[in-house]
């Protein structure tokens, strides 16, 4: 780690661009103003350097690394790699790679994300591909689910990767010793699911690793909060994470409008706590919990909702500096290293 934690922003990223990352830093200076944090924006100079002159407390703050070029939302992976050197996301990604910065933090495209961020970082020993994780919040805090959206196909020993690295997340990012783990599954019964999950709960179960495993649980135990840790392929994790937004906003909506449905409604409204009401909408905001890691890498790279405004992008931010607040790399490093020995016993015993 550096001294001060230091982030570096692809300032050029997602749908609003440099304002929603010059008003998430300020949104991040008042949620924790006792966190010393400097901050790299990369961009274009033109753009940022009259939002920054306009929020003096964010510039204070900040440093600003100019960069002509950017990555588009509609650029393919590989393009991106070829084209990407000398652009904002290729620049806030090398700072992490020469140890300048602690994380970055980008709403840009998530496959260039990926691809580059795999070029500049590359990958830790063990792991075939990194994985996007999301925080999930229920009832007795948050649920950790991987991957959703990196990977659309998935091995039995990569959704294993997945479970070791999101159970080292889990206790990196909120401190829980020994959070449990649960494998994706259309039901709970041992003959359940495709012949790949239940290979990695043979493999689970088999490799002695330091997992508290559950076995299988099913998409209701989500949002139950009843495992710390949920693991699945790609594609089921993205549209499981879709779903659940989409129902944030519909019921956030319905209280919404029966709160100001009518004078009576709007009247009771009124005599409610307003500080209750206001935990109640952050509970259900999904921009709270924005952010996603992609774990597997050599430095800590955070994916911020392309469509995410200050709050959100605030909290992306947030989840960057804990990252480089935690011991995350090396309790990593330890748990892929007894899955490899016992990868490589199997294949003596074989």
């Amino acid at each position: 780690m550096t001294g001060i934690p230091t982030i570096s922003v692809d300032a050029m990223g997602g749908d609003l661009g440099p304002l929603a990352v010059v008003e998430g830093i300020g949104q991040a200076l008042k949620r924790w103003p006792d966190r010393e944090t400097r901050y790299l924006l990369h961009g274009h100079e033109d753009e940022l350097k009259p939002l920054l002159d306009a929020n003096p407390a964010v510039a204070a703050v900040c440093e600003l690394r100019h960069a002509e070029t950017q990555v588009q939302m509609t650029d393919k992976p590989s393009e991106a790699v070829r084209r990407a050197r000398g652009s904002s996301m290729w620049n806030a990604i090398q700072c992490v790679k020469s140890g300048e910065a602690d994380a970055i933090v980008s709403s840009g495209n998530t496959g260039a994300l990926m691809a580059i961020s795999k070029v500049i970082l590359r990958m830790k020993k063990g792991v075939h591909r990194p994985a996007i994780s999301a925080n999930w919040p229920t009832p007795k805090g948050h649920t950790v689910v991987l991957d959703v959206g990196a990977n659309v196909q998935c091995g039995a020993t990569q959704l294993v990767e997945f479970a070791i690295m999101g159970e080292a997340f889990h206790r990196a990012v909120f401190g829980e010793s020994k959070p449990t783990v649960g494998l994706l599954n259309v039901g709970q019964e041992e003959l359940k699911g495709n012949d790949t999950v239940r290979e990695a709960d043979g493999l689970i179960r088999n490799s002695g690793l330091e997992l508290d495993y559950r076995g299988f649980i099913e998409g209701n135990d989500i949002s139950a909060g009843k495992i710390d840790v949920v693991v699945t392929d790609g594609f089921t994790g993205n549209i499981a994470l879709k779903t659940a937004e989409g129902t944030a906003r519909l019921v956030a909506g319905w209280v919404r409008e029966a709160l100001t449905s009518s004078f009576i409604a709007k009247l009771a409204a009124g005599l409610l706590s307003l500080g209750a009401l206001d935990r109640l909408r952050q509970r259900m905001d999904p921009r709270y919990i924005n952010g996603g890691v992609l774990l597997g890498l050599k430095g800590v790279v955070v994916k911020s909702h392309g469509g995410a405004d200050g709050e959100g992008f605030a909290s992306a931010l947030g989840l960057g500096y804990a990252m480089a607040q935690s011991n995350f790399m090396p309790e990593l490093r330890r748990m892929l290293d007894k899955f490899m020995d016992y990868g490589e016993q199997e294949k003596v015993a074989e």
